[in-house]
């Protein structure tokens, strides 16, 4: 026979929420590399985490005394930009190119902005790495992008022994490559609805303003609901009238002539005010999501001659960065799962669909070209796909 065991049962210590998310992690490591500062990038596997720089804010000081501390940095380059440089592509993804321990916070922005690429005409040939960058290095081109700063880094090895001491005496942010890469799959996710007002608009008096943002900080996107919400074109589930709208603050509030965003914005008020009701749909993507430094120097490579896509290839992004299923987690918090959607984009389309909503009808919604935006507007159409 047991003996029966007497006295308090072992307590267990509660368990407590993780006071920051790994989204939080991101965002605070966007932010240092926008400040110039380091970031340690943790790898999954041992001794691959990398401390990395942004290439467009770094400086001579950080780069001597990253150096100093672990040896001469490796450039993290995307495919686009390297395809630029004609930088031979052994890797997938990105490609690393050694640098000694001279190299120059300077260097390091020629070699990622192509906007200054005139300024400095003689650079390379270059010698890319053959083996794959560990993936905290190619993670650090992602968080570079998330940042709004051009995707390009420098990264420096990191031993496993030395991280203590980085993160101790220099402070530094610390964020898994995971939490990156994994970052964007999780903003439509973690979006909600925060505020709503009644925001009369020329036009359309009958309006609302909606906002949202989501749960852990972040980009905020916001909706405009135009008509009587106690009318049938605004009844949910729908379907419902609805533009989605990246904003451009060159067009829609200066009056840009170099894209049609501004007469596209103003022109879905109007059309949807005077068909009794909808939903306008404003993204926080400038740029088709590069951001408006980058679109900036886009539109310098624009009067270099490329064209809309090709500059943003240059950049080293893709011609088009934008995440729609952010759109369709707005429609849902507003109660909405069908649309008739008011686009010339077929991507659009598609991507809502993937995403759960369902779009009952394709709205063309055209405006006449103007000398300033003709070939802009050719290019969506025959390289885009746009119904132009």
């Amino acid at each position: 026979m047991t003996a029966r065991k007497t006295g308090r049962p072992k307590s267990r210590k509660p368990r407590v929420a993780a006071l920051v998310t790994p989204g939080h992690l991101v965002e605070r490591a966007a932010g240092e590399l926008r400040r110039g500062a380091p970031v340690l990038v943790r790898a999954a596997k041992r001794n691959e985490s990398v401390v990395a720089v942004a290439a467009e804010t770094v400086t001579d000081t950080t780069l001597a005394a990253l150096v100093k501390l672990c040896g001469p940095p490796v450039s993290i380059l995307t495919h686009a930009r390297a395809a630029t440089l004609k930088v031979p592509l052994y890797t997938p993804d990105v490609v690393g190119i050694p640098h000694n321990a001279t190299v120059t916070a300077a260097e390091l922005r020629a070699l990622a902005d192509p906007s200054t690429d005139l300024d400095h005409p003689l650079k390379g040939p270059f010698i890319a790495a053959r083996v794959s960058p560990p993936e905290a290095a190619a993670a650090s081109v992602r968080l570079a992008k998330l940042a709004g700063l051009l995707p390009a880094t420098a990264v420096f090895k990191l031993a496993d022994r030395a991280r203590k001491a980085l993160l101790t005496e220099w402070s530094l942010a610390e964020v898994p490559a995971a939490a990156i890469s994994s970052f964007e799959d999780g903003l439509a996710s973690h979006l909600q609805l925060l505020v709503r007002a009644h925001v009369p608009l020329n036009g359309a008096h009958d309006s609302e303003l909606v906002a949202f943002r989501p749960v852990d900080g972040g980009q905020e996107h916001y909706a405009v609901i135009i008509g009587d919400k106690r009318g049938n074109a605004l009844a949910p589930p729908g379907p419902v009238l609805a533009r989605i709208h990246s904003e451009c603050f060159t067009g829609d509030l200066l009056g840009s002539l170099k894209c049609d965003c501004g007469d596209q914005l103003r022109g879905a008020v109007k059309a949807i005010a005077e068909s009794g009701g909808g939903v306008l749909l404003y993204l926080a993507q400038e740029g088709r999501g590069i951001g408006l430094m980058n679109k900036l120097r886009a539109y310098r490579l624009q009067d270099e001659g490329f064209d809309t896509m090709e500059a943003n290839r240059r950049l080293g992004f893709a011609e088009d960065e934008r995440l729609y299923d952010i759109a369709a987690r707005m429609l849902a918090l507003l109660g909405y799962s069908k649309v008739k959607l008011m686009t010339n984009n077929p991507d659009k389309l598609r991507a809502l669909e993937r995403a759960g909503i369902e779009v009952t009808e394709r709205v063309p919604h055209r405006f006449p070209d103007n000398i300033h935006n003709r070939d802009y507007l050719r290019v969506k159409a025959e390289k885009g796909g746009h119904l132009l």
